[in-house]
């Protein structure tokens, strides 16, 4: 087991490079699956999320080697054989093996799918996507004879769900129209992914249309992390530094850049860099977080300690209506909040060092921006969780000025 020990406070300053985007690796990961080549992949994250999903295509028969910044991921030759449950439970992205198997192999098993435990996160449409190709459910087990072209019209807007339609199509006998899908830049990488492996997909702004085809393998580089970049952003202002962040997808987080302006940011925007501080006072503020192109679910925890450290705030989340388990923990560092319904109540308090476990990924990454401005030594366990999400964290802290380090340790072991 793995913590984070943090002695505060630092004040942030200079420049760090944002890594692959996690959310856009793993749907391209499991894609691979589908096609039958050798698939080459630049800027792969080097983080937990992703080493799990390589190890369960590996059990498939994948061959994946690393070359610098390339990962050649070898598809030619795989066989089914039901994923490692203890591997699926860790990652919510198994659920892309739905899709990926069901047009490789013609079958897969419903299984135990992990993730962040922060709502009810069911798989029914997921499920419904495959229904409407052709599959069948017998007790745990989905089957198909042959996927076929058809039309999928989601009751809501869902990543999940759009990947493994996606997935599903690409191989399905004939065309595919998918309306009301999810339009997060990585449901885009995924396409392009796909289309450089073969695939026949024309997107516009209400629906994606799909004719089936055999793969090769694809080559693409992964688009840089939105939501590492608005850490570290965030981060900088928290401390009242000044943070640039390199690599950014700057034309994906206008949503996040707006919010940054309204509680009074500097932001210098220049193509794939961008540089934030604060000069003044920080207003109360609200924010929503809405699918894409609206505020980032995975940044609402993110600053929400930004919130609290200031003049305090609201956040409303509209696509994970329970998602404010984290506050629990930042309740530990002093943050004083009220939840109703899906609307958390930041209030302006008083950041002081503690010991905590971090509750989720995002979560996590909320107790290290508070420990970063608390006055004293704070530790963080379960570091486990927060590294599946950000590659080099320790690293990348230090060379901006935090004084942070990642120490093992033994379940039961206080010091």
């Amino acid at each position: 087991m793995k913590r984070i020990i943090v002695n505060g406070p630092s004040r942030l300053v200079g420049e760090v490079s944002v890594s692959g985007s996690k959310n856009a690796a793993l749907p391209i990961i499991f894609a691979t699956v589908i096609t039958r080549g050798i698939s080459k992949i630049r800027r792969l994250p080097n983080i937990g999320d992703v080493q799990v999903a390589l190890e369960i295509i590996r059990g498939f028969g994948a061959v994946i080697t690393k070359s610098g910044d390339l990962t050649y991921i070898d598809t030619r030759e795989l066989s089914y054989r039901v994923a490692d449950e203890s591997l699926t439970s860790k990652i919510r992205a198994s659920t892309y093996l739905l899709g990926a198997c069901l047009s490789r192999f013609g079958e897969c098993r419903i299984s135990t799918f992990g993730g962040c435990n922060f709502a009810t996160r069911p798989i029914d449409m997921h499920l419904d996507a495959c229904l409407t190709l052709g599959a069948r459910v017998s007790d745990d087990r989905i089957t198909v004879d042959r996927l076929k072209g058809a039309e999928i019209n989601f009751n809501k807007q869902s990543v999940g769900a759009t990947v493994n339609a996606i997935l599903l199509a690409v191989s399905a006998e004939g065309e595919t129209l998918i309306h009301s899908f999810a339009t997060e830049p990585h449901i885009d990488a995924l396409i392009d992914f796909l289309i450089s492996a073969g695939a026949s997909i024309e997107r516009t702004e209400t629906e994606i249309r799909i004719e089936g085809r055999a793969l090769h393998g694809g080559d693409i580089t992964v688009i840089g992390d939105m939501i590492e970049a608005g850490t570290y952003i965030t981060a900088g202002l928290m401390t009242g530094g000044s943070v640039t962040v390199k690599n950014c997808p700057t034309r994906d987080m206008h949503s996040f850049f707006a919010f940054l302006t309204r509680i009074g940011a500097n932001i210098d925007v220049n193509d794939d860099s961008v540089t934030a501080s604060l000069s003044g006072k920080v207003e109360y503020i609200s924010v929503i977080a809405e699918p894409y192109p609206g505020f980032p679910t995975d940044l609402q925890p993110i600053v929400a300690p930004l919130m609290a450290y200031n003049a305090g705030g609201e956040i409303t989340d509209t696509v994970w209506q329970t998602r404010f388990g984290y506050l629990e923990a930042l309740a530990s560092f002093g943050v004083d909040y009220t939840v109703r319904a899906n609307r958390a109540i930041i209030n302006r308090s008083r950041i002081a060092p503690t010991r905590t476990v971090a509750p989720d990924l995002r979560g996590g990454a909320a107790c290290l921006l508070c420990a970063l401005v608390a006055a004293g030594k704070s530790e963080i366990s379960a570091a486990e969780v927060i590294l599946r999400g950000y590659e080099s964290l320790m690293e990348k802290l230090c060379a901006l000025g935090a004084n942070i380090k990642i120490q093992e340790f033994q379940k039961g072991e206080n010091k």
